[in-house]
């Protein structure tokens, strides 16, 4: 890269790192860019320089691959009801033993010393009910966060890297969806971004066509893309949980595209961003 170019990109960072720094990030890691190792690594380095710049860097993780491949090992067949991931007894000991357990430390250890593994049940952090609606065993909606424990990570500059286990009022464990997790875990702390990575480039037009990529979305729009068709299947509950997130005081949230090399720096400190930037009309980039 030329001295220009270099130059060129440190200009329009300056401005996203002051407006950033200080302030709370969340991230809600997963797809691809958490089963792909040059991915993965580039994620953590992006995690480790956003921490040395000065932000507030939360990780919120969940590992469907992981429990899936730990269920095959076992003989335990996976089920899903209405595409959601029915949790028996065993199904959610390996919950617990792979995100709490083996995921969890794995990217500890790739933070180098930066990062602190939890999941909802440390501290009590994560409160939950079991889900009511359908009957989906050992799944929970998130009631409440304490985020005490995060907070003291935080300010002795570590990034808590949290497994999407929660528990009930009687210490019973409960499978949480990692991106409701995360948009909880962002409005209990007043984070100014909430991001999620997929492996999409973001919310398209065409689901087909990434051309049709929309940069940014006012919440107020939400409805209208969803009668039209736009957001829909598994969208809808990831988009649903970002509006929730800025209608109850995060300032903006992003869909980004894990697939990408140092997506989340891109989004961060570019002028161009990375994905799809949701906001609440007064706090656009």
């Amino acid at each position: 890269m030329k001295n220009e170019e270099m130059a060129k990109l440190f200009s329009e960072a300056t401005p996203y790192i002051q407006k950033y720094h200080g302030t709370t990030l969340v991230v809600k890691y997963g797809g691809n860019a958490m089963v792909n190792e040059e991915l993965k690594t580039a994620v953590m380095n992006d995690l480790i320089t956003l921490t040395l710049l000065g932000v507030r860097v939360v990780l919120v993780h969940g590992g469907g691959p992981s429990i899936n491949k730990m269920l095959k090992a076992i003989g335990h067949e996976s089920r899903f009801v209405d595409g959601l991931r029915y949790t028996d007894e065993i199904t959610m000991m390996v919950v617990q033993q792979v995100l709490a357990g083996e995921v969890n430390k794995d990217l500890v250890a790739m933070l180098r010393g930066r990062g602190v593994g939890l999941c909802g049940i440390d501290g009590q952090m994560i409160r939950c009910s079991k889900v009511a609606d359908k009957d989906l065993g050992y799944v929970g909606n998130v009631e409440r966060v304490d985020t005490r424990l995060i907070d003291r990570l935080l300010d002795d500059g570590f990034i808590p890297v949290i497994a999407s286990v929660g528990m009930d009022e009687n210490g019973v464990a409960y499978n949480l969806n990692a991106d409701t997790a995360a948009a909880a875990i962002a409005i209990a702390l007043k984070a100014q971004k909430l991001v999620m990575m997929t492996d999409i480039a973001g919310l398209l037009r065409n689901k087909d066509d990434e051309s049709t990529l929309i940069p940014t979305v006012e919440v107020s729009e939400i409805d209208g893309y969803k009668e039209a068709g736009i957001i829909s299947g598994g969208m809808i509950p990831k988009i649903e949980g970002l509006a929730d997130a800025i209608y109850r005081g995060v300032s903006e949230a992003s869909i980004i595209d894990g697939r990408v090399l140092h997506s989340i720096l891109l989004e961060i400190f570019s002028d161009r961003g990375s994905g799809t930037l949701f906001y609440r009309r007064g706090h656009v980039r």
